[in-house]
């Protein structure tokens, strides 16, 4: 791994760049549910909408009936707009065209928008979606003989391989539907509460141009690089508000992000770069493992993330000791 740093002054002039950074998405709705309506829509789905309403998420449902045979630009819409889609994967999922363009869409925005799909297999496994076998393979093949369309059969078979092959909920008969759900909702919870920008001052001035300097030079696009990059200047400089702001620009292409604040602080207080650790440790893997000192904590750090393309922004630095305890 290559392993590189830099600084920048935030009230340094610089020379202007035609490189731009990416702008924040401000997503319509929190989830979107895909579901075939016959298998789920009055029992699982009912109860999931409900627990994601008391839970304040905003979710897309389309209850719409009578569906006809190509989606609504509405409903396109609606897909694009979502921070999270969940796909419930039934037994009679595959016999819908309308969920299996469904499908393509939601995976086509995984790809350019980055939303986060969650796949539900519920009472089939995994391997029937993969291969299109058992009950869900039969009910796939009905749809492909009513419609006798070889092109468009081989596009949804390729997005079931996808799907299949995303890390995803299995519901068996063993399990209690009212905690798989609570499950689910854990699980969106975590992702929402990561996807969540970060509170910038409500009119920055003159900030942009810095941003698009200290941009250009991330390398976000590489993989096999360990890149430092600090900020530095007098207090009331926007060095805090420039840091918020590339994290809530770009946190979203990595596999995980953990803005820490106070950091010159809380190091003074009586284990408070245990604390720093272990709240790392959490927002990025979603776990605590409850560190208790901050050399074991490095060790930890350096074996659960060095696998692992992670954004870390470290904020009121102004010892170097502070960043030693994050170099994994």
């Amino acid at each position: 791994m290559t392993s590189s740093s830099m600084a920048f002054q935030p009230g340094a002039s610089s020379s202007s760049s035609s490189s731009s950074s990416p702008s924040i998405r401000p997503w319509d709705h929190d989830v979107f549910l895909s579901f075939r309506g016959e298998d789920v829509r009055h029992n699982f789905i009912s109860h999931l909408y409900h627990c994601l309403y008391q839970r304040g998420i905003n979710t897309y449902i389309d209850n719409n009936l009578e569906r006809g045979e190509e989606i609504s630009p509405a409903l396109f819409k609606a897909i694009e707009g979502s921070m999270i889609s969940i796909i419930v994967l039934s037994k009679n999922f595959a016999e819908s065209r309308w969920c299996l363009d469904e499908l393509l869409k939601i995976l086509d925005c995984k790809e350019t928008m980055k939303q986060i799909v969650l796949p539900i297999f519920y009472h089939i496994d995994p391997s029937e979606v993969r291969h299109q076998k058992g009950i869900f393979g039969e009910s796939f093949d009905k749809l492909g003989d009513k419609l006798k369309d070889n092109a468009k059969m081989l596009k949804w078979k390729a997005a079931l391989k996808r799907v299949a092959d995303l890390s995803g909920f299995p519901l068996t008969n063993f399990r209690k539907e009212s905690e798989f759900i609570q499950e689910i909702i854990q699980w969106v919870d975590l992702r929402m509460v990561n996807q969540t920008p970060l509170s910038v001052a409500k009119y920055p001035v003159g900030i942009e141009s810095r941003i698009r300097h200290i941009y250009q030079h991330l390398s976000i696009g590489k993989n096999d690089i360990l890149l430092i990059v600090g900020i530095f200047g007098t207090g009331g400089i926007g060095k805090i508000t420039i840091s918020k702001d590339i994290y809530n620009r770009v946190s979203s292409q990595f596999e995980g992000s953990c803005f820490l604040k106070d950091i010159r602080e809380t190091s003074k207080q009586a284990g408070g770069l245990i604390t720093l650790q272990n709240t790392l440790l959490y927002d990025i893997l979603g776990t605590s493992l409850d560190v208790h000192d901050t050399d074991r904590g490095i060790n930890v750090i350096r074996h659960r993330l060095c696998s692992k393309r992670v954004l870390l922004i470290l904020a009121d630095v102004d010892e170097l000791v502070q960043i030693e305890k994050w170099r994994s």
